[in-house]
């Protein structure tokens, strides 16, 4: 259906175009039409409306209050829509590809399926927002706000996630392949099974994070914070662990082989039946954690120099630890 103006107003439809008046807009769309390429209704106040399998591309929608409406299969490929209000929009296989939603609010949006290919999302709020396998590759997510967000199955290959905030949000089964992810807050997420193999992740607060079953080889972990990190059967072999805090962190019948854990800190931390093969435990806090009673030998002839926080002898800690012996299997 082509774009008219109406009657009265004797204005080009080139006019409506650029600059809609959101009375007309929404009657164009109860009237069927569904084509608003390229239209600038910046600031304008869509809160509410459903405009399922609308048509914004390349539209100009900054500052538009879209909150709580219905934008399902819309196209908004290139669309301008910083600091736009998006909270608890429904915008399932949206497509929002190489859309700008700088500082946008995304609180609580439903974009399960949503194409969010090389989007612009720094600093926008996606606190509880759903991605559930959402296609985010290439996207710029620098610095947003991820608190709680269901990205599980989702798709972030090449995305850009450092200083982004992913308290305790769901990233299993996620493809995180090339993600940025420096300092990162990824405090109680959970990455079960994910693979984060070569991820940089030097200084990233991994508090209470879920682990289990994760590929971290080769990951750099120097100085992150895992206290009370649950990592049950995961693979570290030949990662970086150096000045990282494992307090209580729970790595049983994983695979460390080859890691460096020099002057990381591992009091209380669970390490029963895993591999500890030509770890590097220079100055390694070991009071009161659980060790592999295999690793013993090797671990008194390894051990050397002093700990970092306490500054004590690290084979001194190491006498404070405790070896166990495999578990029995029923």
């Amino acid at each position: 259906m082509p774009l008219v103006a109406p009657r009265e107003s004797g204005a080009s439809p080139a006019h409506y175009r650029s600059v809609m008046h959101i009375k007309y807009f929404l009657e164009l769309y109860e009237a069927g039409y569904r084509d608003f390429t390229g239209i600038s209704l910046a600031g304008a106040d869509f809160s509410r409306h459903i405009l399922v399998d609308v048509d914004l591309s390349r539209a100009n929608l900054k500052g538009a209050d879209l909150s709580r409406s219905f934008l399902t299969q819309a196209n908004l490929d290139y669309a301008a829509l910083n600091w736009a209000n998006l909270s608890f929009a429904k915008m399932s296989e949206t497509r929002l590809n190489q859309a700008d939603l700088t500082k946008a609010n995304l609180r609580g949006s439903f974009l399960v399926r949503a194409d969010l290919r090389r989007a612009k999302l720094s600093g926008c709020d996606l606190c509880h927002a759903n991605l559930r396998n959402a296609d985010l590759r290439g996207a710029n997510l620098c610095g947003a706000n991820l608190t709680g967000a269901n990205l599980r199955g989702a798709n972030l290959g090449g995305a850009n996630l450092s200083w982004a905030h992913l308290t305790g949000a769901r990233l299993s089964g996620a493809d995180l392949e090339r993600t940025r992810m420096d300092a990162v807050n990824l405090e109680g997420a959970w990455l079960n099974g994910v693979d984060l193999h070569g991820m940089n992740l030097a200084g990233a607060n991994l508090k209470e994070a879920k682990l289990n079953g994760a590929n971290l080889d080769h990951a750099n972990l120097s100085s992150a914070n895992l206290t009370h990190t649950t990592m049950r059967g995961v693979s570290l072999v030949g990662a970086n662990l150096s000045g990282s805090d494992l307090t209580g962190a729970v790595l049983w019948n994983g695979i460390l082989d080859g890691v460096d854990l020099s002057r990381a800190d591992l009091t209380r931390a669970h390490l029963g039946e895993a591999s500890l093969k030509a770890a590097v435990v220079v100055g390694t806090e070991f009071t009161e954690s659980v060790l592999p009673v295999e690793a013993r030998a090797y671990l008194y002839d390894s051990v050397q120099g002093e700990t970092r926080w306490t500054h004590r002898p690290a084979r001194e800690t190491l006498n404070q630890s405790q070896f166990v012996d495999r578990i029995p299997q029923q």
